[in-house]
């Protein structure tokens, strides 16, 4: 069986656990709560020398790291990523995006804000950061304008990828109000056959 090394309340560590409940792929959940070092032991380091969750580890031992690259392998055959060469350019774009523009402004902010505390102590770096993470809020917007979901008509891993931090955005201090078709969208992805919600830590 698949073993998935993750954190409750991660959006990375959410992705690839989204993505086998929708596809119906059975998995083993293996906590780890990096806030206190869990993926810094010489254990953990063993698995992945990056020090890092989610970590997704085959029925024959090898391992995956990288919640994209999990999603693309997890994916892969199925509808969420299709075998056509422009479609899956527009889903990798995607997935490229969220990790360049997206996630180092929107997540990091969050973790910040809603793990660290330091919404005060910090105040001045994330008045800097912020407008990068509305800068890519508002390319969402523009294409969600055009299309239901992020790479076009269907539901695809680059929604997965995207959703994962959007819908907790507001715990960051984001709003999202000024984006009516963020939201719709968010709603669509939530509507989705065997969609889990993600949890937040206790």
């Amino acid at each position: 069986m698949l073993t998935l090394y993750g954190m409750t309340g991660s959006g990375n560590c959410h992705k690839p656990a989204l993505l086998m409940h929708q596809l119906g792929m059975p998995f083993q959940w293996r906590e780890l709560d990096i806030l206190h070092g869990a993926s810094r032991t010489p254990e953990f380091l063993a698995k992945n020398p990056n020090g890092r969750v989610p970590l997704l580890e085959l029925d024959d031992g090898r391992r995956l790291a990288e919640s994209n690259a999990m999603l693309c392998y997890l994916a892969d055959g199925s509808p969420l990523f299709p075998d056509e060469r422009w479609q899956r350019a527009q889903i990798l774009q995607w997935l490229f995006f969220e990790q360049y523009s997206h996630e180092p402004y929107i997540a990091t902010v969050r973790f910040w804000v809603h793990y660290l505390g330091k919404a005060e102590e910090w105040a001045q770096k994330i008045r800097e950061t912020m407008p990068r993470g509305y800068a890519a809020l508002g390319v969402m917007e523009t294409q969600l304008q055009k299309t239901p979901f992020l790479a076009g008509d269907a539901y695809t891993i680059a929604d997965i990828a995207l959703w994962a931090y959007t819908h907790v955005a507001p715990q960051g201090g984001y709003s999202l109000a000024d984006y009516p078709q963020i939201r719709a969208w968010l709603a669509r992805v939530e509507a989705q056959p065997g969609f889990v919600p993600m949890r937040d830590r206790p």
